[in-house]
C-alpha cells in the first residue's frame, strides 16, 4: 500500500492506527498526522522498540490495510 494514501486520508486511518497501537495517546496521533517517520518514532517511544522493529510493525499494518482495500 502506498503510504501517501494513509497520509492523505489520515482521518480515516487515525482510528485504525489507534486500534492497532492503543499505547499511542490521542495527542501523539494528532502530531503524527499521517507521517510515516513520525509514526515510527512514536512507536519506538511508546513501546520501547528499535527503529527496525517499528518499521516492521508499520509494514505489517500496511499489508493488513492493503488487503482490506482489495476486498
Amino acid at each position: 500500500m502506498d503510504w501517501n494514501r494513509v497520509e492523505g486520508n489520515w482521518k480515516e486511518f487515525r482510528g485504525k492506527v489507534k486500534a492497532e497501537w492503543s499505547n499511542l495517546p490521542d495527542d501523539c496521533l494528532d502530531m503524527i498526522a499521517g507521517k510515516r517517520v513520525a509514526l515510527s518514532g512514536r512507536l519506538q517511544e511508546a513501546y520501547g522498540i528499535s527503529r527496525n522493529e517499528a518499521e516492521q510493525l508499520i509494514k505489517r499494518f500496511e499489508r493488513q490495510q492493503h488487503g482490506r482495500f482489495l476486498k
